[in-house]
């Protein structure tokens, strides 16, 4: 393993997150505020309780998960985009480096970015909402496991793409949805029957399940088959790029 060619993509692109440090954290923490006062205030008023947890807190771990999901996919899809796009992906490809140590640094760092992020995100939440976490280790596998998955899948998206629309359609019109259709601020149990069902068949809606069992100890859908379901999207996804380097599909001309 290359890890002086996994460090230097690695540092690459963390250092455009630290050129921007401010827009990068002052974002995401603005929009947490806008949450708490929309959602926790207005909408919180009238709902007490989900499941015996306050609303304000119940919706912090579909509040960071949807913004760790919209950030793993930015970050990595545009990392390897932009070196398609003026043409130095050939640089990258011809270094010494295999495919698996150019993904490392592209999506560690992406995913690096996005647990930074989910950290803000949770820091301003506390002047909000008092919040106890039942199993911290628990909620950092999977947030790791979450942004480095979805990491994958923006690296996917940024080899897929030949422009910078086909780079913004799959997140605004694919994950931010079934981010909002996944219980981000609901539980499903609170949908009728049918739509239940319908949720169900939602995979994010099982990444934000256990995410929420890891800090209330309740969650809509068994923590083992949440974590089976991460898992195997960050199998898939690492399958995915393995056939893509492999054949250079989207790679070679």
């Amino acid at each position: 393993m290359n890890w002086r060619a996994v460090q230097t993509v690695f540092n690459h692109e963390m250092a455009r997150f630290w050129r921007t440090l401010w827009e990068s954290l002052a974002s995401p923490a603005l929009s947490t505020v806008l949450y708490f006062v929309v959602f926790g205030a207005a909408i919180g008023s009238r709902i007490e309780k989900v499941e015996g947890v306050s609303y304000g807190a119940f919706i912090v771990p579909g509040l960071i998960m949807l913004t760790v999901l919209q950030q793993s996919i930015a970050n990595a899809s545009f990392g390897i985009f932009f070196p398609k796009f003026v043409g130095t992906i050939y640089e990258i490809l011809a270094a010494p480096a295999s495919f698996i140590e150019i993904v490392l640094g592209y999506v560690g760092a992406a995913a690096a970015k996005s647990m930074i992020i989910a950290a803000v995100i949770l820091a301003t939440s506390y002047g909000f909402v008092d919040i106890r976490i039942a199993h911290p280790l628990w909620m950092v596998a999977f947030l790791l496991l979450t942004s480095v998955s979805f990491s994958l899948l923006g690296f996917l998206l940024g080899l897929w793409a030949k422009d910078w629309q086909q780079l913004q359609i799959i997140p605004m019109m694919v994950i931010t949805p079934l981010v909002f259709l996944g219980g981000a601020f609901y539980s499903a149990s609170m949908l009728p029957p049918f739509w239940e069902g319908a949720a169900r068949l939602n995979p994010v809606l099982y990444l934000i399940s256990g995410f929420r069992w890891a800090f209330f100890d309740i969650a809509d859908v068994p923590v083992g088959v949440s974590l089976i379901a991460v898992t195997f999207f960050l199998a898939l996804g690492m399958a995915a790029v393995w056939f893509i380097f492999r054949t250079g599909w989207r790679l070679r001309p």
